[in-house]
């Protein structure tokens, strides 16, 4: 009998303390859970707090890190930005994404920042870049964000068109359609207007996705100022998506 005892009175204090932490628990989710809901209707002002409460109590909770990051590049708080992004790394070094959105995160600062800046920052920019690649050979994302780069920064810091050809290359083995937007992406850039069109037409064919009649129609109003035609291409896929 006093065995019985004691194990009831244990066990009441065990069921006790589980009915305790039950509403707490339940608690801890649904705001997490009003958090996510929040940053998804890009109500980031709003969904901030609520993140960094949960991290409060779980200060290595994964996705609040990284939808604080997240919030902080909406919010142009990019050294916060960098700071999260850095703190996922840390935690979880072998996630492509997280260096993939670091990278991103000090692209926008070398854009903001202005020379001085960018010349600081870029190597760390191509390496998270490169880094993303290498824990995940399919990254689609980081090898765009390295043309980007290969076309921006000057020869004397490492830009080549040579090097953006190689990552489109790249892309065309894993996506035709993002391989033909990235040459045509290149010829863009260093004005071949037509080469360009060939590419964005090539891409359609393959897909008709909204973005690859985008870049068509940007290249045709903006480049090569033909307005009509734009429009007309701009009908062309309002039709497509009609049918």
């Amino acid at each position: 009998m006093f065995f019985l005892d004691n194990f009831n009175c244990f066990f009441m204090k065990k069921y006790c303390l589980v009915l305790f932490l039950i509403p707490l628990l339940s608690f801890s989710q649904t705001n997490f859970e009003k958090a996510e809901k929040l940053f998804y209707q890009e109500k980031y002002a709003l969904a901030k707090p609520l993140f960094e409460n949960e991290l409060k109590d779980s200060p290595n909770h994964l996705k609040s890190i990284e939808h604080l990051g997240d919030i902080s590049v909406q919010l142009n708080n990019l050294d916060k930005a960098i700071y999260y992004y850095q703190m996922l790394m840390k935690l979880k070094p072998n996630e492509a994404n997280f260096y993939y959105k670091y990278g991103g995160a000090l692209g926008l600062k070398s854009q903001a920042g202005g020379k001085w800046v960018a010349i600081r920052l870029i190597g760390d920019m191509k390496d998270a870049f490169e880094k993303a690649i290498s824990l995940k050979s399919n990254h689609l994302e980081a090898r765009w964000a390295l043309i980007e780069y290969y076309l921006q920064v000057p020869g004397l810091f490492g830009g080549s068109e040579k090097k953006a050809q190689i990552y489109a290359n790249q892309l065309m083995t894993f996506s035709s359609v993002d391989g033909y937007l990235a040459r045509g992406k290149i010829d863009e850039y260093f004005e071949r207007f037509k080469s360009a069109e060939k590419n964005y037409l090539k891409a359609i064919q393959i897909s008709g996705f909204k973005t690859t009649y985008d870049r068509l129609t940007a290249l045709n109003k903006v480049k090569l100022l033909q307005s009509v035609k734009a429009i007309k291409i701009l009908d062309e896929y309002q039709e497509k998506i009609k049918s």
